[in-house]
């Protein structure tokens, strides 16, 4: 599942500018078509609760990897009002696979959260770096970017094959062991998730997040998390940085473009930008408690995109290298959000709330960074002034 939550947005970035030539789009419009995705996290993650309780974790799996595969057709083969509609739809279904993974990691690998927190996050970044390589070489093969945009609907239809043999699979063992208790079953409501890995979370406390207190006042607690001035650090935190990631990966080969490179080449450097943060990601942990805090590893997984924003300024033919060094601090940089969230709550349903939050409002900051970026390529004819605002 995890694989198919980055491809359809990934895929954008190596054919933006054939989008735009093709749709008579300028930058800003194709800024705004970059940054929907992004809001669409930020809208419906907070609804996606409502939906697991109504038809189950499985089943709203099962609805977004469909909804993946056809917003991604109707993007592609159909005309320009349908190119928003698809955008929508595909975003929509993204922000549930977003939340509900790590709730599946939780409830089938309870005594192993970590490691599975580790696969999902690593197939994460590893489909969304095979999407921006493969997009302008499957454009070219294919006669254009519909085709190359097409193409990423065929996975997620694969995976909701499996997973729906999965889910009559599973209703088969519950029904042959009906009276007996099923700790491995996949048709749990998301309220039994944190009763079934209670004895998990015992042995270790840091595994995984246990649902909140009922006796604790949810707006009481909701309302406290927002008066804290720490929430909105680490909101500010988390929306920057996805920001700059979002930004690079829709607009990096629009700036190798720029400077000579073919739609292939830039592809490759889209790639380095987005594969080189796995490794960063599993290094930055190390520096996660330097003195008791995790100053040192933010100014560590922020720095590196300061000095990427400065090179593709001053030595912008020195795109790979920057690719690079921008890479590092992208996936460094969200682990480091992930952990602020983790440690920053004062209890697990300071952590539930505070995970909302930064999530929430982090994609909006995120949203305008895309969107900026077209909006000033447009409004100056060129990317020296949304490089500097980016950096």
């Amino acid at each position: 599942v995890s694989l198919n939550l980055r491809p359809a947005i990934a895929a954008v970035g190596p054919v933006l500018a054939q989008m735009g030539t093709d749709l008579a789009w300028g930058e800003g419009v194709q800024g705004v078509l970059t940054a929907i995705p992004l809001i669409a996290f930020a809208a419906v993650s907070p609804l996606v609760t409502f939906l697991a309780r109504r038809i189950g974790i499985d089943m709203s799996i099962l609805l977004a990897l469909l909804c993946i595969a056809a917003g991604d057709a109707i993007r592609s083969f159909g005309g320009g009002v349908d190119i928003w509609l698809g955008t929508v739809v595909f975003a929509s279904a993204i922000a549930v696979g977003n939340v509900l993974v790590p709730v599946i990691a939780k409830r089938d690998y309870a005594g192993h959260v970590a490691m599975a927190t580790g696969v999902y996050s690593g197939c994460i970044t590893a489909g969304s770096a095979t999407a921006g390589l493969l997009s302008a070489p499957l454009a070219q093969m294919w006669g254009g970017w519909r085709a190359s945009l097409a193409f990423w609907s065929v996975p997620p239809l694969v995976v909701a094959v499996l997973w729906a043999l999965r889910i009559l699979h599973n209703r088969k063992v519950v029904i042959a062991s009906a009276g007996g208790t099923i700790e491995t079953s996949d048709t749990g409501d998301i309220d039994d998730i944190g009763d079934r890995s209670t004895t998990a979370n015992a042995q270790n406390p840091h595994s995984a997040q246990r649902p909140a207190c009922s006796t604790q006042s949810s707006h009481g607690v909701f309302t406290r998390v927002l008066r804290r001035p720490m929430t909105w650090y680490v909101t500010a935190f988390m929306g920057l940085q996805s920001s700059a990631f979002y930004t690079m990966s829709n607009w990096m080969p629009s700036i190798s473009a720029s400077i000579g490179y073919d739609a292939s080449t830039a592809g490759v450097h889209l790639f380095i930008f987005q594969g080189i943060g796995i490794l960063s990601g599993l290094v930055i942990p190390k520096l996660m408690n330097v003195r008791g805090n995790q100053v040192c590893a933010a100014l560590t997984a922020s720095a590196p995109m300061l000095i990427a924003g400065l090179g593709m300024l001053l030595l912008p033919h020195l795109m790979p290298v920057w690719a690079f060094v921008g890479g590092c601090a992208q996936g460094a940089s969200l682990v480091v959000a992930l952990a602020l969230i983790a440690l920053r709550g004062r209890d697990s349903a300071e952590t539930v709330v505070l995970s909302g939050v930064a999530q929430s409002f982090g994609y909006l900051i995120a949203s305008l960074g895309p969107l900026m970026f077209g909006v000033l390529v447009q409004a100056t004819g060129g990317h020296h002034v949304p490089l500097m605002v980016f950096t």
